[in-house]
């Protein structure tokens, strides 16, 4: 027919054929009732499909050779758009088909079992009629629909549900909706109603749930609920801004908290205790963001700003880290292993970054090293060597130079000692002497005292200076007492003997005990010239303390007074041959010595403050006086965070010096001159 110029006829022919075909088939789906509808429809598509199969392999040649050249629809598609204009827009079935496929979602969200097959069988069928066919006719009012469900459900929901509960549910929604497109919807619904169900389920209701009472994010926090956390974290990084919502409750919990642990009076009178509790924060939260926020970087920054933010609210938070570190290294890491004393001192590194005055933690920690190293009261030379490094690596060779000096001094101490002894043999019999040369730069700075040493100590001290000086040109030695400590053999009252281990000016008093029964507070202080602050601890600690009580003092009191008078407690008596006398000591520095402490630091940061401002304006040659002051802070916040106003006092200092000066026109531009 082709071929006889009869092509027209053949596929207009074709074509009433098949419409005619397809009213009658539209007319028998209508006819079908209730559950029937859908599989009559899906049985007449699968005919209609063969059929057509048919039919184009029958008219190839037409479809191969007159249609292109006329440009009509291929026999194929012809077929599809024929069964979608008769059948599928047929005003009977058209409203019938959304409506049965939509009731049937319904239902099996209500908890129904449908036939998946046939909705499956049924929504291809849309998807192979076009694209629009599918989006227009069905995926458009489909999510619609789903909207309005899930607001609704919301809604019930998030009255009666506590937070975890609901999440749960919005979590099983979620899943739900993922399953139903994966058994019978197009692939690229899924985007679409997973949105639908993260707005109407979790963005409508993101702050309520956050903040419910009794159940919302700070009430997970608080109760470390972290499957509710990292339930909540997966729905809420699904929807606009609902992480940043998490972050900001959490920081402003944590802020909350922290301030209140570092400003709570109770607290600040055990520092060991107030590190343990910031120790053990950082650690509930570590744990949260690792199980709950699968280490979510921006969870971990704003821990960060956090601890910094209330470590550094509290003045007195360098002194009490170090103060911690002393204890652990002191006595709290015995019988530890390494693996748990580097994670205690790791942990302790972490803190020490929060601060913003590294340099007052390194007055404090070079005061406590010192007095641990003098005492041998150090558990382990590892473990402190193990943190040196750590802070060596943190803030580089300058800050550890001096602490790396204290350990060499007590080095080579030992090997003077032994040179001493060498050189005096005859000694070995009476009082024994050890002696540590320290180094002026490297250890904390002490007043010299002055205290009048007994006589058999006075002389010994005399032989190791002329040995000391012999071997060494140029130096000079001035004695430490107040930092000493003596071991003295003692006999009391009924014979019994004690080795009693006491500080040197300990020493001084008690041997005044050797030829006297009796002295008074005067005679003491004159006898012994300690300071009266000092011999005041000094007599509490030999007079006052129970079980230690190797004088007796009258009148009987608390307090030392200038008119008491002392002698040797004859009733002495303690189940160990070996009694260590304390001292009476403030563990916390005293409000004069807090001052003190503080002067000497911002006497130290001038110098830090100056060079970096040669620094950078030797590389600059110019710059004006705010970017010098930002550059000088940035430079220095690895240390201390510089103030402003000592900023500006060390420019002037340095202008007047001629290191720098001041712009003709413009005062607030600074050259350097070289």
């Amino acid at each position: 027919m082709v071929l006889h110029k009869f092509g027209e006829k053949l596929y207009s022919g074709l074509v009433a054929t098949m419409t005619g075909h397809l009213k009658a088939i539209a007319q028998s789906v209508e006819a079908a009732q209730g559950g029937s509808f859908l599989e009559e429809l899906n049985r007449k598509w699968n005919d209609h499909n063969k059929a057509l199969q048919m039919i184009r392999d029958i008219l190839m040649y037409m479809d191969r050779t007159y249609i292109p050249s006329t440009q009509k629809t291929p026999v194929h598609e012809l077929g599809l758009n024929l069964w979608k204009e008769n059948v599928i827009y047929s005003s009977q079935i058209r409203t019938r088909l959304l409506n049965t496929l939509l009731e049937l979602v319904h239902s099996e969200r209500t908890g129904e079992v449908i036939d998946r097959g046939i909705m499956r069988n049924i929504t291809k069928m849309l998807m192979d009629l076009g694209p629009s066919v599918y989006g227009q006719d069905f995926e458009t009012h489909f999510l619609q629909v789903s909207a309005e469900f899930y607001q609704a459900e919301s809604q019930k929901f998030i009255e009666c549900c506590d937070c975890g509960d609901y999440l749960k549910k919005a979590e099983r929604r979620l899943n739900e909706e993922m399953e139903r497109v994966s058994h019978y919807l197009d692939s690229r619904t899924e985007k679409k109603i997973t949105n639908v169900v993260e707005k109407e389920m979790i963005e409508n209701h993101m702050l309520r749930l956050i903040h419910m009472e009794n159940s919302g994010l700070v009430h997970m926090l608080c109760d470390d609920k972290y499957e509710d956390m990292s339930r909540m974290y997966n729905l809420f990084r699904r929807v606009t801004d609902g992480l940043s919502k998490i972050r900001e409750v959490m920081t402003s919990h944590m802020r909350e908290s922290g301030k209140q642990l570092v400003t709570d009076p109770e607290r600040l009178k055990d520092p060991v205790e107030y590190v343990q509790r910031l120790l053990d924060e950082k650690d509930k939260y570590d744990k949260i963001i690792n199980l709950a926020f699968i280490n979510d970087k921006s969870f971990q920054n704003a821990l960060n700003s956090s601890f910094e933010y209330f470590i550094n609210l509290n003045p007195r938070s360098p002194e009490f880290i170090s103060l911690f570190v002393d204890d652990k290294l002191r006595k709290g890491l015995k019988g530890v292993s390494e693996d748990d004393v580097e994670v205690t001192l790791d942990k302790v590194m972490m803190l020490f970054r929060y601060l913003q005055e590294k340099d007052v933690f390194e007055k404090y920690y070079k005061q406590h090293l010192a007095k641990r190293l003098l005492s041998g009261k150090t558990v382990s030379d590892d473990a402190e060597r193990s943190l040196i490094v750590k802070l060596k690596t943190e803030c580089g060779y300058q800050f550890t130079s001096k602490l790396e000096g204290m350990f060499t001094d007590m080095k080579t101490s030992q090997d003077t000692m032994q040179g001493f002894y060498g050189c005096h043999p005859e000694l070995s019999d009476g009082p024994t002497l050890t002696v540590q040369v320290l180094t002026t730069g490297s250890w904390p700075t002490q007043s010299s005292v002055t205290c009048n040493l007994p006589a058999e100590m006075s002389a010994l001290c005399e032989k190791f200076r002329s040995f000391y000086l012999g071997t060494h040109t140029g130096r000079r030695l001035s004695w430490q007492t107040n930092m000493g400590t003596a071991d003295l053999k003692a006999t009391f009252g009924k014979g019994q003997k004690h080795e009693l281990n006491v500080s040197t000016y300990q020493m001084c008093v008690v041997m005044l005990f050797n030829n006297a029964d009796r002295l008074s507070y005067k005679e003491i202080e004159q006898a012994t010239e300690i300071p009266a602050s000092d011999l005041k601890r000094c007599l509490q600690s030999l007079a006052l303390v129970k079980g230690r009580n190797v004088l007796r003092k009258e009148p009987m009191g608390k307090d030392i007074g200038d008119d008491d008078a002392f002698y040797v407690n004859d009733k002495f008596s303690s189940k160990l041959y070996k009694v260590k006398i304390g001292t009476v000591v403030a563990q916390k520095e005293s409000e004069p010595e807090k001052l003190e402490t503080r002067q000497r630091v911002e006497e130290d940061r001038k110098p830090q403050i100056e060079a970096a401002i040669v620094r950078i304006m030797k590389s600059r040659k110019q710059l004006d006086h705010n970017n010098l002051i930002a550059e000088v802070t940035k430079q220095l916040q690895s240390r201390f965070l510089a103030n402003p106003t000592e900023v500006k006092k060390r420019i002037e200092s340095l202008i007047e010096r001629d290191f720098l000066e001041r712009d003709d026109s413009d005062r607030r531009l600074y050259r350097y001159l070289a």
